[in-house]
């Protein structure tokens, strides 16, 4: 230990007395290989001191006084005028002192990196895994629900779903056409331009794509773009990613989700645009429905230029209208237009 090496041939004289009822000696003191030694004038040991267990009774006052830690009945005294070596002896202690393991500094540096993982995890980690585990276990039966319930909070700022005896078998029939199912589809009057999915296979459409087209399968294309989209990202967990963690337990223990927080996502879907998708995707699936991209990919871009991938002039397949003419005259009267 340098600070050792550098005090090595410090003396100095004291007072020791071996215990309460032991005599004061004078002796004289001295710093050994980690040991204080204190000796008579004849330079005979009395004792040897640990460096590392001294312990200062009066600390900042004279004369200095020490005891070996453990015992307080064993005493060494240094004058005021032995500033050398009580200078030495303290800092020696707090040399000591710094290279001593600390259990306590140990567990709470440990405490903290714990709480800083468990803390990691709860803000990175948790929120989707619950998120992850209630669409994996939520039942069809309950995507329906709460797909019907947000559609009611959404009714507050659209009207209710358009709705007519005259006109719903064409909507019917295009939703089996497309969809594979005959009540998936259905026409909010206002408040949305394009389509939405809701839990529980719902499809919004926005008016405007039934009444401001005279070829249907420029709203096939709208039903089956978003039809992608519902492929891509799970209506459910878009719902349980903005009602936050707290909300998703709730559902998870209680089945229920809060009213207003229902209201704030509808309302969000409205405003939100739908996610862009890929075209060359998207072509593959009118093809498979054996209807023409065409009309919708102009409705899409009038001058076709971000809907390329969606045009090819030179198709030699036969399409098939989306829907026969009189029903599509039929569907759009279905809000009253």
């Amino acid at each position: 230990m340098t600070a050792l090496q550098k005090y090595a041939r410090l003396e100095a004289v004291g007072v020791w007395r071996e215990s309460d009822q032991g005599q004061r000696r004078d002796v004289i003191v001295s710093i050994g290989d980690a040991t204080l030694v204190i000796t008579d004038s004849q330079e005979k040991a009395l004792a040897h001191w640990s460096l590392a267990a001294i312990t200062r009774v009066n600390p900042g006052l004279v004369p200095a006084l020490y005891h070996p830690e453990g015992d307080k009945t064993e005493s060494l005294e240094l004058p005021e005028d032995e500033v050398a070596m009580v200078e030495a002896i303290e800092t020696l202690r707090r040399v000591i002192d710094r290279r001593r393991p600390k259990p306590g500094r140990l567990r709470l540096g440990m405490f903290l990196t714990v709480l800083t993982l468990i803390a990691a995890l709860v803000v990175f980690w948790l929120p989707k895994a619950v998120i992850q585990y209630a669409v994996q276990v939520m039942p069809e039966v309950k995507r329906v629900e709460i797909g019907q319930s947000l559609l009611n909070h959404m009714s507050g700022f659209t009207g209710p779903p358009c709705a007519s005896n005259f006109a719903q078998p064409a909507l019917r029939q295009l939703s089996q056409r497309l969809l594979a199912r005959s009540d998936a589809l259905l026409v909010l009057p206002s408040g949305l331009d394009t389509t939405r999915h809701l839990p529980g296979s719902l499809m919004l459409i926005g008016r405007t794509l039934v009444e401001d087209y005279e070829d249907p399968d420029v709203l096939a294309g709208y039903i089956l773009a978003e039809q992608l989209r519902s492929e891509q990202q799970d209506s459910l967990q878009s719902l349980l990613s903005f009602v936050g963690t707290l909300n998703v337990f709730r559902l998870l223990t209680t089945g229920k989700l809060p009213e207003a927080t229902l209201t704030n996502y509808a309302q969000s879907l409205l405003l939100t645009d739908p996610h862009r998708i890929d075209y060359t995707d998207l072509k593959t699936r009118f093809a498979a429905k054996g209807i023409s991209p065409i009309p919708y990919a102009y409705a899409v871009d009038l001058t076709g230029e971000q809907t390329a991938d969606l045009i090819d002039h030179g198709q030699t397949e036969q399409f098939k209208p989306s829907l026969q003419d009189a029903y599509w005259v039929r569907l759009q009267s279905l809000c009253g237009g």
